[in-house]
């Protein structure tokens, strides 16, 4: 059973070559565990959609949960799903950059990007928008 978990987390700490960092171990770990999935950091605020077997986004989630660098992860939706909507990216990096101000803030019901605060449908919402625009990933 395949399942798509979205999740958000407050970052720690982070510079450049963190995330760099995150990326690179994502991508090699993701495509051992066949998940795929896309990740923001926008006002030190990690959002991520992980998919893939349940217990592979399971167990990705939980060793997440001990990763100094996220600050109280938070379920934000979680689903059963058929198909999944990153097909090709084992992580792909949506950029917090002064173009994607747009999109980011066209689905948060807060004046700055917060996750926190969208609803379920909202989020599954943006990240669709997300891979239909694939100039959004970096």
């Amino acid at each position: 059973m395949m399942i798509r978990l979205i999740y958000a987390s407050r970052a720690i700490n982070l510079g450049p070559a963190d995330v760099k960092d995150i990326l690179s171990s994502s991508r090699r770990n993701n495509h051992k565990l066949a998940i795929t999935g896309a990740l923001s950091l926008s006002n030190g605020i990690f959002l991520q959609c992980l998919e893939g077997e349940r217990s592979a986004v399971n167990a990705l989630y939980h060793h997440i949960l001990q990763d100094k660098r996220h600050n109280k992860p938070e379920i934000l939706s979680l689903e059963e799903i058929t198909q999944r909507q990153f097909t090709t990216w084992n992580m792909g990096l949506i950029a917090a950059t002064t173009e994607n101000t747009e999109l980011f803030l066209k689905y948060s019901s807060a004046a700055e990007f917060d996750p926190f605060t969208m609803s379920a449908p909202a989020l599954k919402e943006f990240f669709t928008e997300v891979m239909s625009n694939a100039r959004w990933l970096s």
